[in-house]
């Protein structure tokens, strides 16, 4: 790789001379052709947006933000909201209850599915294989539906039996879905007035904020206040509190009655280590590192500790290694058993064996992870071969749709790898399936990806969006069974697939519905916990087609190198790809600016709606937050009206945690605010402004991810060096479809990310899972 030659915008003054040029190798940039306007620095009197509730809560280096946010907020959890002018968009006290919003909707559907899927559990025959790995109290309940099972105990003794479940169908003969009739959502259940009252007088005693009444009685349910008062600690389970701040409020209750190693306080806290993982991807921890972490809270016997919250049914221990089956330590309790000697007890007891890795992890992954795996072999053993597709695959306009339509024909569960060119082959599968009257769909993460499959088929029926899908808004809806009506579904952008979602999706397909996961790899992951493509294609469960289709143009060319570790000069005649290096983070914002309001269009010919800014994290000098109070102030003034908007301002709304729409404010009224989500109509409530929407010029590769636009800007402030990682580069750069410009002042540490090989950041259990035979 060659030095960086000093970098000019598209149309960059001959002023910038006295640029120090970085020594980085990066794409050889264009030169221009022009005086730029002088768009001016963005004044230090801005005001900061009025929220930022993200769809991934990224964080900006080695877990920390760059505005000094802590780890905690992590991919899929809104950030802690800004200081927000005005009183909301369109503030009216009196006004009627707002209607539900698409995200209670959406949640009030996979409530009933997650029903479904416990549902399915208990009704199989026989003990489920992974059982064995539990303990405690889940143990506990297993051995009771044994007991029930063997006919050694009546049901009744343990529970009222539920009606006799239907046995699930087998798919049926391809057929025009009947229409689907709007059903109306369950509402949110809200803690009674009774229970946030009682609550909020014992958070009073404690000297808590009075405002975690609410939260409080909605997750701790209508005896919060016992509760709290019983284990003060409980106060964790509520969203946004620290360790720090339970351990002050059991002090004020409890005086000197508690201490760091209060077997509540301890049980706590391996459960909030547990549910902070999550945020960040993980669906289990090794126990080693649950451990120090305990230590460094002050928990004197942390070995102690866990073993206590596995006996309690808090956590659930898994030990991943040569025999694959839990670790007991002799006294029941299903804790990791260690050696003398042997403080992570990550290692084979005996000579010879291999070394093995304890787990521990939260029931609500362990399900999802064990009924996502146990779907997956359903549709793999269940797939039936009733069409013809060879005609099909023979007319196939590239050798790798052949190739996939093949697959598809002979599997139940195929995996699809490739860029953005590639979507073209899931798109030939979709139409080739629908020739052959075979109910076909394809779903996407995001409006934008949902949009350009409908474009790639020429059918807008063809693609909907998995969230649609999921909550029944989009999509043929379902049967009387609870199945989306299609013979195959294609799931694009699958990397942005956790496993709480796939479980429910999986567990929403018929049997002998065909699956096909496709995506580019080389992306960032899921906001939600899991990994879920990454771990399917690292199983080898299933049929593995390579997409042979390159991405055309520099652009493309870039990409493609950055996914193998290259760092290349490009050739860009036609400005595609520009570097512009910057000094500091406020010429960075300076530069970016300039970019958006005037080069780019000036010189490439795309809007200033059109072109999107993408940097590393929320916080610092030239994070979203600056660079959207710069953009706005260059773009559309104003004086924020609407809890900190103006019409015009782009926007982008977080319906559910990692879910990013962009949008446009429309206007406001005593109804909620009015957003233009790619010509849908969306009205946010007013209480729910602060914390789903957010103004939109610049946004974090992982809100990005799934979408493109006809330009795209990367910032990269030197603050942000430690934050970039080869996937977090390939998913930036490959997000613009006709040009990239790269405001560049990380000098060397952009070719050394994109050279560092992807790291195993996530700890999940579903390879393994698949991995292992049932029995």
């Amino acid at each position: 790789m060659t030095a960086l030659p000093r970098g000019e915008t598209p149309g960059s003054p001959a002023a910038d001379d006295d640029v120090a040029p970085p020594s980085s190798a990066v794409p050889a940039p264009s030169t221009g052709d022009g005086p730029e306007t002088d768009g001016g620095a963005p004044g230090a009197g801005e005001r900061a947006e009025a929220t930022d509730a993200t769809a991934d809560g990224e964080t900006d280096s080695a877990g920390e933000a760059t505005d000094g946010e802590t780890g905690d907020a992590a991919r899929g959890a809104d950030d802690t909201a800004d200081a927000a002018g005005g009183s909301g968009a369109g503030a009216d006290a009196d006004a009627a209850p707002a209607p539900l919003s698409e995200a209670e909707a959406e949640l009030a559907a996979q409530r009933e599915l997650r029903e479904r899927i416990e549902r399915r559990k208990a009704e199989k025959e026989g003990p489920i294989a992974a059982g064995g790995k539990l303990s405690g109290k889940a143990a506990d309940l297993l051995a009771a539906v044994r007991a029930v099972e063997s006919g050694e105990q009546p049901a009744t003794s343990f529970f009222d039996s539920p009606a006799p479940a239907t046995p699930r169908r087998t798919a049926p003969e391809p057929a025009p879905a009947r229409p689907r009739l709007p059903e109306p959502a369950r509402a949110p259940q809200s803690a009674p007035p009774e229970a946030v009252a009682a609550a909020a007088a014992v958070l009073a005693e404690g000297g808590a904020p009075a405002a975690l009444a609410g939260p409080a009685a909605e997750t701790l349910g209508a005896q919060a206040a016992d509760a709290l008062r019983t284990d003060p600690w409980q106060l964790l389970g509520v969203p946004g509190v620290k360790p720090e701040q339970a351990d002050g409020f059991a002090r004020a209750l409890l005086g000197g009655e508690c201490g760091p190693d209060d077997e509540r306080r301890t049980a706590a806290l391996v459960g909030w280590l547990l549910e902070r993982a999550a945020l960040r991807g993980h669906t289990a921890l090794d126990a080693s590192e649950v451990r120090a972490a305990l230590a460094e809270r002050s928990v004197a016997d942390p070995e102690a500790a866990v073993q206590h919250a596995v006996a309690e049914g808090v956590v659930l221990v898994f030990q991943d290694g040569q025999e694959n089956e839990q670790v007991h330590d002799g006294q029941g309790s299903g804790a990791p058993a260690e050696s003398d000697g042997d403080e992570g007890g990550d290692e084979g007891a005996g000579d010879g064996q291999e070394p093995v890795q304890v787990l521990l992890g939260l029931d609500r992954y362990a399900l999802a992870e064990e009924s996502l795996a146990d779907g997956l072999a359903r549709l793999v053993n269940a797939c039936e071969k009733d069409a013809d597709w060879e005609q099909a695959a023979s007319a196939a306009g590239s050798p790798s749709a052949a190739e996939l339509i093949r697959a598809v024909a002979a599997h139940g569960l195929v995996t699809h790898t490739g860029g953005e060119a590639a979507r073209a082959e899931p798109a030939a599968l979709i139409t080739a399936a629908r020739a052959l009257g075979l109910r076909a769909l394809g779903a996407t993460h995001s409006a934008d990806g949902r949009r350009r499959l409908a474009g790639a088929t020429g059918d807008p029926e063809t693609a909907v969006t998995l969230a649609g899908l999921l909550s029944g808004e989009q999509g043929p809806g379902r049967d009387g069974e609870g199945a989306i009506a299609v013979d195959l579904l294609v799931v694009l952008d699958a990397p942005q697939l956790d496993v709480e979602t796939a479980a429910i999706l999986v567990e929403s397909l018929a049997d002998g519905t065909r699956l096909v996961l496709s995506g580019d790899p080389g992306v960032l992951g899921s906001a939600g916990a899991g990994r879920v493509f990454a771990d399917v294609l690292a199983a080898r469960a299933c049929p593995q087609i390579v997409s042979r289709t390159p991405d055309p143009g520099p652009i493309g060319e870039l990409v493609s190198g950055i996914g193998i570790g290259e760092l290349n000069q490009v050739e860009a005649p036609g400005k595609e790809v520009v570097i512009v290096p910057v000094r500091d983070a406020g010429e960075a914002v300076h530069r970016t600016v300039q970019l958006v309001a005037d080069s780019v269009p000036r010189a490439i010919g795309v809007p200033s709606s059109d072109t999107q800014v993408i940097t590393v994290g929320h916080g610092g000098s030239a994070g979203t937050r600056a660079l959207n109070a710069a953009l706005k102030q260059r773009l559309n003034p104003g004086p924020g009206r609407f809890g900190g908007f103006d019409p015009g301002d782009r926007v982008v709304h977080v319906p559910a945690p990692g879910r990013a729409e962009p949008a446009v404010i429309v206007s406001a009224d005593a109804e909620g605010l009015h957003l233009d989500c790619a010509g849908t109509e969306v009205v946010v409530a007013q209480e729910r402004v602060e914390s789903s929407v957010r103004h939109g010029w610049a946004l974090s590769a992982h809100q990005a991810a799934g979408m493109r636009w006809p330009a795209v800007v990367v910032v990269l402030p030197g603050e942000a060096a430690q934050g970039l990682s080869r996937s977090w580069v390939y998913t930036a750069f490959s997000r613009g479809e006709r040009h990239l410009s790269v405001v560049h002042g990380v000098d060397q540490a952009l070719p050394r990310a994109v050279a560092q090989p992807p790291a195993q950041d996530r700890t999940t259990r579903l390879r393994t899972l698949l991995e292992t035979p049932a029995g």
